[in-house]
């Protein structure tokens, strides 16, 4: 028995201070899921409060032969879905930074230059609108996949899916993604009036 799963056994058998170590070890994924998920700091820290409280209410459901990670943000991912349906929030930041990064951070610039911030600006903005257009449970397997690093199968588990569902709505959604990546690029090519000459 590893030292995870000696502390969810204390927990069921009602020791505080065990399911206290559980906190502390998963609060940052967890509150990385929610956050990306609602998209506002403070939703997403009342979504991880009330995903822990449901995990330590509901302990003894819990089996010990699965990962207990993917329990647990099965429980965030069901309760951020359940808040999105309910509230409609419109779009959620794929812009702050963590020790887990990004998947589909837009690169910086190699140099300052005001033209091509502004397009790296409009180009975040697409980005968004397309996260925000994704139904809830795309979003949340996009989010799972590319910033909790979860794999298919974990995600199936997770969401109540099977493993093609989660392939097909991940592909869907990087198809999504790809057409308003190469939209916005096109919309930002550089026009040249044909009078002027090509500059070098």
């Amino acid at each position: 028995m590893n030292e995870e799963q000696a502390w969810v056994d204390q927990a069921q058998h009602g020791d505080d201070q065990a399911f206290t170590q559980l906190v502390e070890a998963y609060q940052k994924p967890v509150y990385n899921l929610c956050y990306r998920m609602l998209g506002e700091p403070e939703a997403a820290e009342d979504a991880s409060q009330e995903t822990f409280l449901r995990a330590f209410q509901h302990l003894d459901r819990y089996d010990p032969k699965r990962p207990f990670a993917t329990w647990l943000l099965s429980i965030a991912a069901h309760y951020c879905i359940d808040r999105l349906r309910r509230r409609r929030f419109p779009t959620f930041s794929i812009d702050e930074e963590d020790d887990d990064g990004p998947a589909f951070e837009i690169p910086d610039a190699d140099a300052p230059n005001p033209e091509r911030e502004s397009v790296r600006r409009e180009e975040k903005e697409s980005v968004h609108s397309l996260l925000a257009s994704l139904d809830e449970t795309d979003r949340a397997a996009i989010v799972m996949r590319y910033w909790n690093d979860a794999s298919e199968i974990e995600i199936a588990e997770s969401l109540g899916l099977t493993v093609s569902a989660v392939k097909s709505r991940l592909h869907r959604a990087r198809l999504a993604l790809g057409k308003r990546w190469e939209e916005s690029s096109k919309k930002h090519e550089p026009q040249r009036r044909p009078h002027e000459s090509p500059a070098f």
